[in-house]
């Protein structure tokens, strides 16, 4: 297409956005004077929008001719396009700004994207299974399924050294030599976090080496059953999670304390998670080796040499998550104890003291509609209102008097019934049903107690009254055995006292494992 050096002239009909053909596509016989014109001056290509020119001159031709759209153009028609619209005089009153054109008549470059925040989409793990790492694998389905397993629990080793390691070096030592939180109090809050990354590169060592030519693993259980001893070091690290979460949380009213983490998280390596997720991160992990033991073991065939050690190293992997658990509810426990404010020496328990776990606690609400946060310990329920100390360390100020496990009745009170009238009246205004309630009560004592509690949905009330009975059960068959030893509680429950139960995802959560 030529394109005059200093202007090109394009006429057009006033009902029609080109020059008008007939059916035999010979040119028509045009008035002298057409309907609009519009002169374009072409300028440089980096010239400013205003050196282009645009002028319109009004028609005064008949507008009863049958006009049809251009089919081809020898100027403009291959940047713009013939659209079914009405008259260009809608397009005049629409140009506001002059337009340049390109002499080659390229298409226009795509404009640049704009940069976007780091922090507006964080970077996210690639998720790939291990036939995606193979080429037509000749196994059955499910022997792939073993191997995809096997890969999940390699990837995984991958992945938390991965973040053990960025916790270190975004966190720990930047937080150090900023001097933002004392050697201390970083001590105190990452524990043995340091320890553990040589741990795991050690297994994933381990488990690469066995992978074959073929990009398969054959016997995986005897590795898993002589590395999972080291996992012992995990009593140490999970212990010290409750006094470090405590600790965390009261530095987070520090305001260099609380920007530092707030632009950490922000940032992209974050993921949107907070520290308290990447310290976490390890428990999580010790609880999904059962897991992926038992998927390994699923898809394992009777005659594969791992169908024989498979079952010592589930064994092996479930005794150490147990002891873990099992010393992380006493450390919990005497932490919380240590908590305890009384206002009365008669609150003073000698249960509370002998206690050595806690079943769970939370938050609960009274009949008078005040937030109350409750421990179950092992020998005795305490009720109690949280608050801080003059350090900004949390305390939980007894509240009523706390009730011996051994002498504790309980009773559901079903959605709807108002329990003496004061749920009613506090809760609902006196109009809707009552729900998630239950009642707690002593028996045997000079002055009897009774307590209506009310929880924040049915999930966490049906935990409570699973707890309340476990420990009123146990408490009872150990008084009657005249034994001060106890057994330890269901270790499906000790997840309930890692959180607060008003929290419907993670009470969810937990739940699944």
């Amino acid at each position: 297409m030529e394109v005059e050096e200093n202007q090109v002239r394009t006429s057009w009909r006033e009902s029609a956005e080109a020059t008008n053909w007939d059916h035999t596509a010979k040119k028509r016989k045009q008035n002298p004077m057409p309907d609009l014109v519009i002169r374009i001056t072409e300028g440089d290509e980096d010239a400013d929008e205003d050196d282009g020119v645009c002028q319109v001159k009004d028609p005064e031709e008949p507008s009863n001719k049958r006009v049809k759209p251009v089919a081809k153009s020898n100027s403009l028609t291959g940047v713009i396009s013939p659209v079914k619209t009405p008259a260009l005089k809608r397009i005049g009153l629409s140009i506001s700004r002059s337009i340049s054109f390109r002499t080659d008549v390229r298409p226009l470059p795509t404009p640049p994207l704009r940069a976007r925040k780091a922090s507006s989409f964080p970077r996210r793990r690639n998720s790939q299974c291990w036939s995606d790492t193979v080429e037509n694998p000749d196994l059955t389905a499910k022997e792939i399924k073993r191997q995809e397993v096997i890969y999940e629990l390699t990837e995984g080793e991958r992945q938390l050294i991965a973040d053990l390691s960025l916790v270190k070096k975004v966190y720990y030592e930047p937080m150090l030599k900023l001097d933002i939180l004392t050697e201390s109090e970083l001590g105190q809050i990452f524990g043995t976090l340091d320890s553990l990354i040589p741990l795991h590169e050690d297994l994933l060592s381990r488990l690469e080496r066995l992978r074959g030519s073929e990009k398969t693993v054959g016997e995986v259980a005897p590795t898993l059953l002589t590395w999972f001893p080291c996992l012992e070091a995990y009593v140490t690290y999970c212990c010290n999670q409750v006094g470090a979460k405590a600790l965390l949380d009261q530095k987070k009213s520090e305001k260099r304390v609380e920007q530092f983490l707030r632009l950490c998280q922000e940032s992209s390596f974050s993921r949107k998670l907070d520290l308290w997720n990447f310290l976490d991160l390890p428990r999580s992990r010790l609880v999904k080796y059962p897991l992926l033991l038992k998927e390994i073991q699923k898809c394992t065939p009777p005659e594969h040499p791992d169908e024989d050690t498979l079952p010592d190293a589930l064994e092996l992997i479930q005794s150490i998550v147990t002891e873990v658990n099992k010393k992380t509810g006493e450390a919990e426990c005497q932490f919380y104890r240590r908590a305890l404010n009384y206002s009365e020496s008669n609150q003073r328990l000698p249960e509370i003291q002998q206690s050595r776990f806690l079943y769970c606690h939370g938050e609960l609400k009274s009949s008078k509609g005040q937030r109350l946060h409750v421990f179950l310990f092992e020998l005795a329920l305490v009720l109690t209102r949280a608050g801080e100390d003059r350090d900004g360390g949390s305390v939980f100020q007894v509240y009523r008097q706390p009730l011996p496990n051994v002498l504790l009745n309980l009773e559901e009170i079903p959605d709807g019934e108002a329990g003496g009238g004061s749920f009613r009246g506090h809760f609902t205004g006196g109009h809707d049903r009552v729900k998630n309630c239950f009642r707690v009560s002593s028996r045997g004592r000079s002055k009897a107690h009774s307590y209506n509690l009310q929880a924040n949905d049915s999930f966490s009330r049906q935990q409570w009254i699973t707890s309340l009975r476990q420990a009123i059960v146990q408490s009872r068959d150990r008084s009657v055995a005249g034994s001060p030893v106890a057994p330890p509680p269901d270790p499906a429950l000790y997840h309930i006292a890692d959180l607060s139960l008003s929290s419907d995802t993670e009470m969810s959560d937990r739940a699944g494992h």
